[in-house]
């Protein structure tokens, strides 16, 4: 697998599809003043050889790039096509005012029937120009972005197949409530796993943590952090409390991939 070279990695948001705090509650979580506790949609951005890498972008995408100051964005990968992964596409057309290029973007076939059906206005357009440019890829194996290949691998989301992505000894696995065997042997060796971890209640499309603590006791990579919380998760009990170099991802956290 060819390395772009060191990766930081930058997590733009560690929410679950309502995000943190959620609309209309009063919880304990969604009430505390800890900024940890302040979940946007799940996304991160991948920074390497000069380059910037979005994965997923979801609902809040432009607040996410305005608090990152994402001055400029190279391309794109999506997981799959729920809202909250998707929703923010639209919010790329200011890097193609920039650049005067279409963004390259990354995902299945499956992905792209749903990218295609919510965004029909940018691939059919009509004479209104204010729409954002894309240049499809369509993922069928391990691909190369700017010297960096991504390797995709399968979970399971409930009935739907969502990827995963392996970058050098990096790995991004959200949206899951299984992993199959040969994705877990896919994972080995990594220096940094972000893996699913919605809450400690079971969930029929997600991992709850304690399932996600078994997976990561499976695939022993160096350092794991949890993301797509839910509300029920409060930052600084919980993190307390996880193994050794097991850490809850948080907004805004920066993490350096080893090569």
């Amino acid at each position: 697998m060819n390395s772009g070279g060191p990766v930081t990695l930058t997590f733009l948001g560690t929410g679950t599809s309502t995000g943190v705090p959620a609309v209309g509650c009063d919880c304990e979580v969604c009430r505390s003043q800890d900024p940890r506790d302040k979940r946007l949609r799940a996304s991160i951005l991948l920074q390497y050889a000069g380059r910037s890498v979005v994965i997923d972008t979801g609902t809040d995408f432009r607040q996410q790039a305005l608090r990152a100051r994402l001055m400029d964005l190279d391309a794109v990968l999506f997981t799959h096509a729920h809202a909250d992964h998707i929703f923010g596409l639209d919010d790329i057309r200011p890097y193609n005012f920039k650049t005067r290029r279409p963004m390259p973007v990354y995902a299945d076939a499956l992905t792209w029937d749903g990218l295609r059906r919510v965004y029909d206005y940018a691939f059919n357009p009509t004479s209104y120009g204010g729409v954002p440019s894309i240049e499809p890829h369509v993922i069928t194996g391990p691909f190369d972005v700017f010297g960096q290949t991504f390797e995709p691998l399968e979970v399971i989301h409930g009935r739907l197949p969502v990827v995963a992505f392996r970058f050098g000894r990096g790995a991004y696995v959200t949206d899951c409530n299984e992993i199959p065997d040969s994705t877990v042997e896919g994972l080995r060796n990594l220096d940094v796993l972000v893996l699913d971890g919605l809450r400690f209640t079971d969930h029929n499309t997600h991992l709850t943590i304690p399932k996600a603590l078994r997976y990561i006791e499976r695939i022993r990579p160096e350092r794991a952090f949890l993301t797509h919380m839910n509300h029920e998760v409060r930052h600084a009990v919980v993190n307390a409390e996880l193994p050794d170099g097991v850490e809850l991802a948080y907004d805004g956290l920066v993490v350096e991939v080893a090569e």
